[in-house]
Order: C-alpha cells, then sequence, then structure tokens
C-alpha cells in the first residue's frame, strides 16, 4: 500500500495529584489551551481540552508515530512547569501519576466531544472516581482500586 491511512481518537483523563481541587475556574480555561497546544505539537490533533478543579479530559486524533505514554508524559510535565513558572497554585502543583486513555470510533466523536465540554454539569451528578471506575468497567480494564487515585494519608 502506497500510503497509510489511521483514524485514531482517544480521551485522556488525568488528575491533580491527591484530586486536590485546585484548577481554578479563573484560569482553567488557559491551561486548556495550553494542553490543547501541547498536544498539537506532538502532530495529534486536539479535539477539545476540558476539566473541572481536580483533574482534565483530553479528546483528541493521535497521530500513529506517537505513543500515548509520551504524549501524556509531555502534557503533564509541560503543563505542571506551567502552572508552577505561573505560579497559578499557592503550593508546587503535580499530577498524579498514571493516567485513563479510550479509544472510540468516527460515529463517537460527537457523543464524546458533548461529555468533555459538560465536565462541570456532569461532574455535579457523577464524581470523577465513580466516572473513572465506570470508564475502566466499560472498556473491561483490569485494575486494582488500592492503585486507582493516590490519597493523601
Amino acid at each position: 500500500m502506497a500510503n497509510s491511512y489511521h483514524q485514531i481518537y482517544l480521551q485522556t483523563v488525568f488528575a491533580v495529584k491527591y484530586r486536590n481541587a485546585v484548577l481554578h475556574k479563573s484560569w482553567r480555561p488557559t491551561l486548556q489551551g495550553v494542553i490543547g497546544n501541547l498536544i498539537n505539537e506532538t502532530g495529534c490533533k486536539t479535539i477539545i481540552v476540558n476539566g473541572v478543579e481536580d483533574h482534565m479530559h483530553c479528546f483528541l486524533g493521535l497521530r500513529p508515530a506517537v505513543s500515548v505514554s509520551e504524549l501524556m508524559k509531555t502534557v503533564k510535565a509541560k503543563s505542571s512547569k506551567y502552572i508552577n513558572d505561573h505560579s497559578l497554585t499557592p503550593e508546587r502543583f503535580e499530577w498524579q501519576g498514571g493516567y485513563g486513555a479510550f479509544s472510540y470510533r468516527q460515529r463517537d466523536v460527537d457523543q464524546i466531544y458533548n461529555y468533555v465540554k459538560n465536565q462541570e454539569a456532569h461532574h455535579q451528578k457523577q464524581s470523577f472516581k465513580d466516572k473513572y471506575l465506570e470508564l475502566l468497567k466499560e472498556f473491561e480494564i483490569g485494575y486494582d482500586e488500592q492503585y486507582i487515585f493516590q490519597e493523601l494519608i
């Protein structure tokens, strides 16, 4: 075959360390733009980035030459640096280790776009932890609940 063809849609989800509610509404849109640009800089295509006080969702078209782990490493490291360089949180900011990554078909794009777009309303009805566990079950991803979220001890 002379050319390569692909269409890979991913939703990634990652939380603030200890799920602290520190992503303030006043600067969250700027952070979402920064994250979207970081995704685009890898050659992937940002569809939408949105989140609430304690976590972010990215819906994107993945470029096959980019690994999900490298993409997330870059996005999380550089967005953390942005938050810290601009002193947006009173203490040093960190994302929790790990992330969720879920793949979708073309016919799912509008539904997932709207889900990510409406995060604030959605999380008034269902907690982040409950939704995340629901996604893991829906996608039949095995997990040990003790390792899902870092909790403050």
